[in-house]
């Protein structure tokens, strides 16, 4: 198994995004890329951590690569907004790749690169790619958000879309329910 931290707006849409990938095990919502020790959900609303909200995967590399992984992430958020996603705004929901070692970071920054040099958007991408300091797991109540609060009004809007976008998009790769 192999780890994965990626951050692009609220961790409820993204994490609920990634579970539904054959091969990836487990996604935790969290808190990465600032200086502040074990971060409350409070604190890192406040902008003053330094930390994103982000979502660390589990995964079988044998079974789904991070290169997938990669695409699936430029795809189910807008890389190109600094520090917010749609309604979301504040540092907390920066678009951002956090990595695990130095082939990760490559990757990453191979696709980004590449996503540039085709023109996949209007406007230059604006993620950040930063090795993964420390990842702290955020409150029980952020775990499994969107499964636990499916009628949600926040989820519905926002986590749905995103979920329905990589069961079409992404078809051969999605978990049979």
């Amino acid at each position: 198994m192999e780890r994965a931290t990626f951050g692009g707006g609220c961790f409820w849409c993204i994490e609920a995004a990634f579970e539904e990938l054959e091969g990836v095990e487990s996604v935790t919502s969290g808190y990465a890329g600032g200086d502040t020790e074990e971060p409350s959900y409070r604190e890192v609303c406040s902008e003053t951590t330094g930390h994103a909200e982000v979502v660390q995967l589990e995964y079988d590399p044998d079974r789904i690569a991070y290169a997938d992984l990669l695409e699936v992430f430029f795809t189910i958020h807008d890389p190109t907004q600094l520090n917010r996603q749609g309604p979301d705004v504040g540092s907390q929901y920066r678009s951002i790749v956090l990595s695990h070692d130095d082939e990760q970071r490559e990757l990453a920054e191979h696709y980004v690169d590449a996503l540039e040099e085709e023109r996949a958007y209007d406007d230059d991408i604006v993620t950040e790619i930063e090795p993964l300091e420390t990842f702290w797991r955020a409150e029980e109540k952020h775990q499994n958000y969107f499964e636990k609060n499916p009628t949600d009004a926040y989820c519905r809007m926002h986590a749905a879309p995103k979920v329905e976008k990589v069961r079409e998009k992404f078809e051969a790769n999605v978990t049979e329910a």
